[in-house]
């Protein structure tokens, strides 16, 4: 086995996925690169990383979610880190209940929250032999009431709470711990909207005045990552945001 530590990034072709991924490479670790979609981007981001790889695969489905952690191993015969990142969303206003269907929600679970399970419980033998760690990529909506819609939100509370009740099974051999992002700038919000008044409104009132940029959450997943004394946090990146009343 070598001695090089290794990355897997799900949901890394755009956004926080591939910042968090860019971040992981230049520190050093080789990177797999995924996405369920994306393939095109996701290739083009392995090719852009030294000796990283892509692997396409839906996270929400229990064989390829499996599938992904076999053939990050197989590439490179460990993993120490895993950072999910892959998820999805719907924009629904809070008050229309009818349009926050069974549906969605089923939808919205299998990717956010069975999603993240499944990768890591397929993760977990690899990550006991390294001592690794679990970083995954949740939200300010888990954690106060707001976000994209409520299924959205309630599926990150869940992660939020995976994210304590792992690190406790866990340990000592893996650490887990999770980010909880409040508004990032990414493509997520392409055309959506509303976007840009929103944006404009939580540059106006969050304490470091400006929204969130992809880089910022890479960095606290690093950190999250290669901090060897913490493990259960889920780690606000909202620009101070959660101060307001």
């Amino acid at each position: 086995m070598s001695d090089q530590r290794v990355a897997l990034v799900t949901g890394s072709s755009s956004g926080i996925g591939a910042a968090v991924a860019r971040r992981l490479a230049e520190a050093g670790l080789r990177v797999v690169v995924n996405s369920a979609r994306s393939v095109e981007a996701g290739r083009a981001l392995a090719a852009e990383l030294p000796d990283a790889v892509y692997v396409q695969a839906d996270v929400s489905v229990e064989a390829e979610a499996a599938g992904l952690v076999a053939a990050a191993v197989e590439a490179y015969g460990r993993l120490d880190v895993l950072v999910n990142c892959a998820g999805t969303t719907r924009f629904i206003p809070h008050h229309d209940l009818d349009a926050a269907s069974p549906e969605v929600w089923r939808h919205l679970y299998d990717v956010n929250v069975i999603g993240v399970w499944q990768t890591i419980t397929a993760a977990v033998p690899h990550l006991r032999k390294t001592g690794g760690a679990v970083v995954t990529v949740s939200s300010q909506a888990g954690v106060r009431p707001g976000g994209s819609a409520i299924p959205y939100a309630v599926s990150k509370a869940a992660v939020n709470h995976m994210t304590k009740l792992l690190a406790k099974t866990l340990g000592p051999e893996i650490r887990v711990n999770a980010v909880a992002p409040g508004l990032i700038d990414t493509p997520w919000f392409d055309g959506v909207e509303g976007a840009e008044a929103a944006k404009e409104h939580v540059a106006a009132v969050v304490p470091l005045r400006r929204t969130g940029r992809p880089e910022d959450v890479a960095g606290a997943v690093f950190d999250l990552a290669h901090s060897p004394y913490i493990t259960g946090e889920v780690l606000l990146v909202d620009g101070g945001g959660h101060l307001l009343g």
